[in-house]
């Protein structure tokens, strides 16, 4: 069968492969001359389906690995390197000039994000201009901090200058659902507090970093940020081995999250700033708004096509409720339109993992065997790149779709007629980073908030759960996270507090007067920084 071209935008056509051949590491773009890995797009750009040849990126090594914790190491010198002593005003300089670098690579990052990971075109454009946004409110939170910082105290007969430094070297990987705005989310504060950083890259969304090297190469000092490609296995493990990590600084799976840990020799030196996987529940309050409960369920199961930590992945509804919610709910499904990420309107898009629509089935299997049902029309079936979303009911524990975080189009309904069950499986669960509580009857939110916030970091009030806004803490108990993801904590999970101390006396306080008359100190300052 011929394979015909379709109709595909002029600006979002694939016109010239992508070969990766550099790396940067030490502040140099070296070129890459070993093997390499092809990078495919589930999305077809053919009317008979063939997966689209994107172009090829470094399949690295240990050797490669150790150069980069090397290149790290040196820039931080073990605190006394020019990155970490540096005045704080010339860092965010530093990174004032690469966020203006950066917006100029917009149209090409936000056409990878459509070919390599399948995001809408208005959610791929979202998430470039939400980095963005996130790197200035960084900077001007960091000023805040600064200023703050900018005095000091007298407490007992002793002078305190109190400060936030940097940890030391930090290893930087990112997930494939939001391969700039998360993976920045964790790299721009820990470099911008003064740590040195190797970055790598998630598996998927590989290309859509290298626009982006040549403003790391010019905006820092060599070896504050090191870029790397390859498989985190083959990357990572060598540099935790060392034990020179300082800091783990992952947003994945707290499978790998343990692995990786568990290869550092000094674990209690090992600063973690983990955002790890949810198994985020809605409850449907009999008195719930139903248009508005199922236009968030909606949004909240299937935004990306469920392949969001912050997603519904299961959803409990009253029993007095369950069948009419069911059929609208199901109904609102099969409407979503699917197509390419560029189409307007498109809801559903190709799903970037080849192997994740047998996966999604394996779940239906299990669970249609264990006496479940697909209650939508459309659900299950299946194209070369996708599996339409399935709206599965009733769910038991016994099922896989009870316990495994599904990251993908399939959408598990449990009923109940008492509280206490999932409040009792949220306690029990693995997980707790956010709920979604539907219901408008205040005696009876008042109570479950009280609880719901004991179990979750987040509790959404007649909203899906979400990240957002990045000004807001963005964590999880148990298996879901570890410190605090924001604007403002993010540059506290990556720095700690440490100060000069000295006795009120004469000697000491002429000392201090000269330190910053003479401005000789990037410590001892009281600039302000406007």
């Amino acid at each position: 069968m011929s394979k015909e071209n379709i109709a595909i935008p002029t600006e979002f056509q694939i016109n010239d492969t992508i070969h990766q051949k550099h790396y940067l590491v030490d502040g140099e773009l070296k070129e890459w001359n070993g093997n390499s890995a092809d990078v495919y797009s589930t999305i077809s750009s053919t009317e008979t389906y063939a997966p689209t040849y994107l172009g090829s990126a470094p399949d690295m090594g240990e050797a490669e690995a150790l150069d980069a914790l090397d290149a790290a190491e040196k820039a931080f010198a073990k605190g006394q390197g020019a990155w970490p002593t540096m005045r704080v005003r010339d860092r965010i300089e530093c990174m004032e000039q690469f966020v203006e670098k950066m917006k100029t690579k917009r149209d090409l990052v936000v056409k990878l994000l459509m070919w390599e990971i399948g995001k809408t075109l208005p959610d791929s454009e979202k998430e470039f201009d939400r980095t963005v946004n996130y790197i200035n409110d960084t900077i001007e939170n960091y000023k805040a901090l600064d200023r703050d910082s900018a005095k000091f105290q007298k407490n007992s007969g002793v002078m305190a200058h109190i400060r936030r430094g940097p940890l030391g070297v930090v290893l930087c990987l990112g997930p494939y659902n939001y391969p700039l705005n998360e993976t920045f989310c964790l790299l721009i504060p820990a470099i911008l507090m003064g740590n040195t950083a190797v970055f790598k890259p998630a598996k998927i969304g590989v290309l859509l970093i290298t626009p982006l090297l040549e403003a790391f190469k010019e905006s820092f000092p060599k070896g504050v940020v090191n870029v790397l490609f390859g498989r985190g296995r083959a990357i990572a493990g060598p540099i935790m081995k060392t034990g020179k990590v300082d800091v783990l600084a992952l947003i994945g799976h707290s499978s790998s999250a343990n692995a990786l840990q568990d290869q550092h020799p000094k674990s209690n030196r090992l600063r973690l700033v983990l955002g790890l996987e949810a198994k985020n529940p809605a409850i449907v309050l009999p008195d719930a708004d139903l248009d508005l409960t199922i236009n968030e369920c909606l949004a909240g199961t299937l935004s990306f096509n469920g392949q969001r930590c912050t997603a519904l992945k299961v959803v409990y509804v009253h029993d007095e409720i369950v069948d009419e919610f069911n059929k609208r709910f199901s109904e609102e499904v099969d409407k979503l339109p699917f197509g390419n990420p560029w189409e307007k309107g498109v809801k559903l898009t190709p799903l970037p993992e080849a192997g994740k629509p047998a996966y999604i089935q394996e779940l239906l299997d299990d669970a249609i065997a264990k006496g479940a049902k697909i209650l939508n029309k459309k659900g299950g079936q299946h194209f070369d790149n996708y599996i339409w979303p399935a709206v599965v009911y009733p769910v038991t524990k016994d099922m896989r779709l009870y316990d495994e975080e599904q990251f993908g189009p399939i959408i598990p309904i449990l009923s109940f007629n008492d509280i206490e069950q999932p409040l009792d499986d949220m306690a029990e669960s693995n997980y707790g980073q956010q709920v979604s509580l539907f219901g408008k009857d205040v005696y009876t939110l008042a109570p479950l908030i009280d609880t719901l916030a004991n179990l979750v970091c987040r509790v959404n009030l007649n909203s899906s759960c979400q990240r957002g806004p990045d000004a807001y803490p963005f964590t999880g108990r148990k298996d879901s996270a570890v410190a605090t993801l924001s604007v403002h904590d993010a540059l506290r999970s990556f720095s700690i507090r440490t100060f000069v101390a000295s006795k009120d006396i004469e000697l000491n306080n002429e000392i201090l007067e000269k330190l910053l008359e003479t401005r000789l100190s990037n410590f001892v300052s009281t600039d302000y920084i406007l």
